[in-house]
């Protein structure tokens, strides 16, 4: 809780990781997103570029049946490797259904049990300096049948949340990567932008539309 004694003044200097969730009859959420609104470093934007592309490869991964979690988990985390560079958590962890936030056995972990059709699970790779800046880009993903001609999985990210354009470096990203963006961005304005006008904030909108610009 803040206070007085240890609260301090935002400022547009430095980055800003919020971790948010909530319980709904219909679900729990887990989303983190990590912002920046004054002029970030290269290393921050390099750091969260790669972050975000970790994020990216491992939510539009298709692999096989019966995969263990821990198997797939590098994905997240190559892009942050091929310069060196690493995080000291997990990559994600299953969600209940208006149940546990952490829910036991799904995840990423090497003693998680195979993903299957239907399990919620986080995908949030990170990356942190001491006494500088952390960053974490966390979303909720669907474990849903790929479009393959013999049944492999994908996951669907079922969060609906822009990312920090301010830090993403465009000439990190491939073009599949890219891709992705724009059609992640494509959803979330066909899914949140009608339902912001239904409740007329318009001021939110008008956000949305800068935050999912192609």
């Amino acid at each position: 809780s803040p206070s007085n004694g240890s609260s301090r003044r935002l400022s547009v200097d430095e980055m800003y990781l919020s971790d948010t969730g909530g319980q709904y009859l219909d679900g729990t959420t887990d989303i983190t997103r990590t912002v920046h609104w004054g002029a970030p470093t290269p290393l921050q934007k390099e750091a969260y570029t790669r972050v975000l592309m970790g994020n990216i490869d491992l939510s539009r991964l298709v692999f096989p049946p019966n995969t263990a979690g821990g198997t797939v988990e590098s994905f997240a985390r190559r892009a942050l490797w091929d310069v060196g560079l690493n995080y000291g958590h997990g990559t994600g962890h299953g969600i209940g259904n208006f149940l546990s936030v952490h829910e036991w056995p799904v995840g990423f972990q090497s003693n998680n049990v195979p993903l299957a059709a239907g399990m919620f699970t986080s995908i949030e790779p990170g990356y942190y300096r001491d006494g500088e800046f952390g960053i974490r880009i966390e979303d909720v993903a669907l474990v849903v049948e790929a479009q393959t001609e013999k049944p492999f999985l994908t996951f669907e990210v079922v969060s609906l949340v822009p990312y920090d354009r301010n830090l993403i470096d465009l000439r990190l990203l491939s073009p599949e990567q890219i891709q992705y963006l724009n059609n992640y961005y494509e959803t979330i304005r066909a899914r949140v932008g009608p339902e912001l006008r239904r409740q007329r904030l318009e001021e939110e909108y008008e956000w949305l539309q800068r935050s999912t610009e192609p």
